[in-house]
């Protein structure tokens, strides 16, 4: 298992998809199968693909920044802050598993809006 390069390749994949070409990502990044467990988004590459191209399409302006990337094993998890019209932002953690060719074949996430105020006074990242 090459930690390093799993790492490169889980934020190429993600950066790729979210930027408005899902089908190289998966074309480049993924094995013989990908398993979703985001809940608002289909089983499998066809429906990892359209899911993100209808994003590309309904919010263009979208953009993503990388801000951790831990690997261990055959996982990735990425922390991200991600931006939307109207400045929606959110922090995501995304995981992936990698096959033994060092392919992505499953992801899971978590998506949480950030607030205006913290009652902290820390960012969430």
């Amino acid at each position: 298992m090459n930690s390093s390069k799993n790492k490169e390749n889980a934020i190429t994949f993600y950066k790729t998809a979210y930027e408005g070409n899902p089908r190289k990502a998966v074309e480049l990044f993924t094995g013989a199968d990908y398993i979703q467990h985001n809940p608002a988004v289909g089983d499998g590459k066809e429906e990892f693909i359209s899911y993100f191209e209808r994003m590309q399409n309904e919010y263009p302006d979208k953009s993503i920044s990388f801000v951790r990337a831990i690997a261990e094993g055959d996982l990735v998890a990425l922390h991200t802050h991600q931006t939307w019209p109207g400045n929606d932002q959110y922090v995501t953690m995304d995981f992936f598993r990698f096959d033994e060719n060092g392919k992505i074949v499953e992801h899971w996430d978590a998506i949480q809006q950030i607030p205006a105020t913290s009652a902290n006074g820390n960012t969430m990242y």
